[in-house]
């Protein structure tokens, strides 16, 4: 399976790590253009930015930093932490502060942080505010619009807490860990957990924003799964939350995206059991793709909770579109539900497999094996509130045939919703489309303006159904509300209270 095969399988596992949400109109920032990624679309937004400190700078070493005339302490940040501290002029920087998609590359934070363990977090975020800079988190690093990465500010880097346990149903990991290991480790037990594909997204950024997969419609989000969760806050202070010790703010972090509200270090998670998995993969001619449309809405609002299935509409290179639908069923077999979508499609599929998967056969073909290398992308999102009418799926498909024509490699990715993520988990959460259908995710990897052309005639193309969009997909042009729904209040009160001075701030966050 190649990687936009094994990204377009499940594109809702891939992420945003510790990423806010926003619109850099709303927070006043601006850019430059040298802090502009030199591979990004003029017509995105470069990664957040800050006024900038003097900064150190000199040969590379391997030595600890050093302390500039005027600005910051690095000797006693460096003294402080267990982990690492990398600066412009320290051996590996380079590579420290990378995130998944080479766009980010050129944003160069003025330092970073690998934490070794949560007191490097207090450490950091107490620098970092002393010093009045910015502090982004960063665990996988995916973001799609960089924002765990920052111009003049402090990268906290959370990858290196991965450590795991497991007892009674219930899986304590570090913030750093990631997506396959965690499913490695926890195959070890006979369970596994609701999660998105990419493996090597980090455990913190999906869960903070939602997180859905393939059992999203039988378990519920990844969010929903939590029970408690380790965090430091702006004061630099360490918090256990629960259901039961500072619900607010446990209910906040559940669904609201990462950077907005601390700094999370650790997750327990109620965990699910590891079957098998029925798969079917169908597919259609370009012909059938509006009656495709319909019939999966009808599909995604009928069948069973324990199937799920997403549906792709892809750009193919000879200005065509392909259509296609991956399911799968909790129960082990998907033969029943692949006849009852094509009865819904109201035609056979031109294309018909249907297979069965051990847990880590899953994991691994829905993740296109074990790790992922960095790829370059641009995407954005709608969350629809109910099925599209016909004007709006033309609009979509039309959308997508554009972008064909044009020769631009693009994606319309349908993940449904519904089912167990239609409830509100114990302890609430914040996540703010319980009763919406599903999520599109616009994706696509070229490079210059053309990408950008696609998902806004995507944006466009679907407003009449469109509630608002996904905090883990979050994209530059978009304001704070349009993610957070009905939600947004019980935020901006969580917010005032745990971080009222607005520390964690970038153009992509509460404030």
């Amino acid at each position: 399976m190649s990687l936009l095969d094994r990204r377009t399988v499940l594109i809702a596992g891939v992420a945003v790590t510790l990423a806010g949400c926003g619109d850099s109109k709303d927070t006043g920032s601006t850019t430059s253009p040298s802090q502009t990624p030199s591979t990004a679309p003029s017509t995105t937004t470069a990664a957040p930015t800050t006024a900038a400190p003097t900064t150190p700078s000199g040969t590379p070493s391997t030595s600890a930093p050093t302390q500039t005339a005027a600005g910051p302490n690095w000797n006693a940040l460096a003294g402080s932490l267990k982990g690492r501290l990398y600066l412009p002029s320290t051996s590996g920087y380079a590579a420290a502060h990378q995130l998944f998609n080479p766009r980010w590359d050129s944003v160069r934070p003025t330092a970073v942080v690998k934490a070794a363990g949560p007191a490097d977090v207090q450490h950091a975020i107490n620098f970092a505010r002393t010093n009045k800079l910015v502090l982004v988190p960063k665990s996988g690093g995916h973001s799609y619009v960089g924002a765990s990465t920052i111009a003049n500010g402090l990268q906290l880097d959370v990858g290196g807490l991965k450590t795991m346990s497991y007892a009674n149903g219930v899986l304590t990991v570090g913030a750093g860990a990631r997506l396959y290991d965690v499913h490695a480790f926890l195959d070890r037990y006979g369970r596994s957990l609701p999660t998105g594909t990419c493996p090597t997204v980090g455990v913190a950024g999906l869960t903070l924003g939602g997180g859905m997969g393939i059992h999203t419609r039988t378990y519920g989000l990844t969010c929903d799964r939590v029970v408690s969760m380790g965090v430091v806050t702006a004061d630099g202070k360490a918090h256990t939350v629960s259901a039961s010790a500072e619900s607010d703010l446990f209910t906040a972090l559940r669904g609201s995206g990462g950077g907005n509200l601390g700094v999370v270090t650790s997750f327990q998670f109620a965990t699910i059991p590891a079957t098998k998995l029925g798969f079917f993969r169908l597919t259609w001619p370009e012909s059938q793709a509006a009656a495709v449309v319909r019939g999966w809405q009808k599909f995604a609002q009928s069948a069973p909770t324990t199937v799920w299935a997403n549906l792709h509409v892809d750009a193919k290179s000879n200005g065509t579109l392909s259509i296609r639908v991956l399911g799968v069923s909790t129960t082990g077999d998907a033969t029943a539900a692949a006849a009852q979508l094509e009865s819904l499609v109201g035609a056979k599929a031109s294309g018909r497999t249907l297979s069965v998967k051990s847990h880590m056969e899953a994991v691994k073909y829905l993740g296109g094996g074990t790790t992922s290398p960095r790829q370059g992308f641009l995407a954005g999102s709608d969350v629809l509130k109910g099925p599209m009418d016909a004007a709006t799926i033309t609009g979509l498909l039309g959308a997508v045939k554009a972008a064909a024509r044009a020769g631009t490699p693009a994606s319309a990715i349908l993940d449904p919703l519904g089912g167990q993520a239609a409830k509100e988990p114990a302890g609430g959460s914040s996540w703010p489309w319980r009763s919406a259908l599903a999520v599109i995710q616009w994706y696509s990897s070229a490079q210059g303006t053309s990408a950008q052309t696609f998902i806004s005639n995507g944006h466009k193309a679907v407003r009449p159904s469109s509630a608002g969009g996904y905090v883990n997909y979050v994209e530059s042009g978009r304001a704070v509300s349009s993610y957070y729904g009905a939600s947004a209040a019980k935020l901006q009160a969580a917010k005032k209270k745990y971080d009222p001075g607005n520390f964690f701030h970038t153009p992509y966050t509460l404030s």
